[in-house]
């Protein structure tokens, strides 16, 4: 990621993706680089290529959304990624300070702690903000203050439970590009880039391609190492004024053997329960008070 040619940086990575043969092209012949050549771009998209190699190096920064469109069409990027494209020329309103902290709003919360299915909340970079005790069990990475992408690449025991690791692992870093969209330049999410740059070759790798997914819910199969395989469907609700936070829920078809397997981890995680205090009567309470000191013997309430 340069540090300040997004846009230019995400044409040349696309680009680079698409066969001459599916624009028009006849195919064959040396190429120095894969993909589609500038000249090339330019043509198809109806716009000269000096044009198109300052939209490159970050030298014009304002295309028109005619021109974008032209651009998504040449570089066969589908609806989710032309709305990307789009939103790397928008007004950038996200907020620049690390130091406020996200807040999830207290309905949400009281939402969480009644939903008998794992949910939690994250943020567009997919920090985690709040999770309920189910969430937690299911994964350990589902815990407030964990970034999901982190985990997902740096940590063994949540990469190993999903069973198509790699398409897993491509799908999240797609969709976490979708999700920052123009917010990409945000301290936070440059200081994650720039952690999982440095530390996981898989992250570089999918990064530069540029590839974007719409951020929507999708099923999911788990290996989990408590109660083996179960698969779910996993929602993804937005939260209004809240700052791009998501509600996450996931629900296995009901009475399925997912399902089964899920109401097992619930059980295997539930808080252990604790004994009331017998209430006092009169008595219990005026002989506490006659006590010196010490504690008053009950009796027992086993029947």
């Amino acid at each position: 990621m340069s540090d300040d040619n997004e846009l230019g940086d995400y044409l040349r990575a696309r680009r680079g993706l698409v066969d001459p043969t599916d624009v028009g092209l006849p195919g064959g012949g040396v190429r120095r680089t894969p993909g589609l050549r500038r000249e090339e771009v330019a043509t198809l998209a109806g716009i000269s290529a000096d044009y198109y190699l300052r939209l490159e190096q970050g030298r014009d920064r304002n295309p028109s959304g005619q021109v974008l469109e032209a651009l998504a069409r040449v570089l066969c990027l589908d609806a989710a990624a032309t709305a990307y494209l789009h939103g790397l020329v928008a007004e950038r309103s996200a907020p620049r300070s690390r130091q406020r902290r996200a807040t999830v709003p207290p309905g949400i919360l009281q939402l969480l702690g009644t939903l008998n299915l794992p949910a939690f909340v994250e943020d567009r970079a997919f920090t985690v903000l709040a999770a309920n005790r189910l969430a937690t069990a299911v994964s350990p990475a589902i815990v407030e203050g964990e970034n999901r992408l982190r985990s997902m690449l740096l940590d063994p025991r949540e990469y190993e439970m999903h069973r198509e690791r790699e398409r897993a692992v491509a799908g999240m870093v797609a969709t976490f590009r979708a999700s920052i969209g123009p917010w990409i330049d945000d301290p936070a999410v440059r200081e994650l880039v720039g952690e999982l740059s440095l530390t996981s070759e898989t992250f570089r790798r999918l990064w530069a391609r540029h590839d974007v997914r719409e951020v929507v819910g999708s099923a999911s199969v788990v290996d989990h190492p408590e109660v083996g395989e179960f698969a779910f469907r996993r929602e993804k609700l937005t939260i209004g004024d809240a700052d791009g936070q998501l509600l996450v829920i996931y629900h296995p078809e009901p009475g399925s053997p997912s399902a089964q397997k899920l109401a097992l981890l619930g059980s295997l995680h539930a808080p252990e329960a604790t004994a009331p205090d017998p209430v006092d009567g009169p008595e219990d309470a005026r002989g506490a008070s006659e006590s010196s000191g010490t504690a008053a013997q009950r009796p027992s309430r086993e029947d």
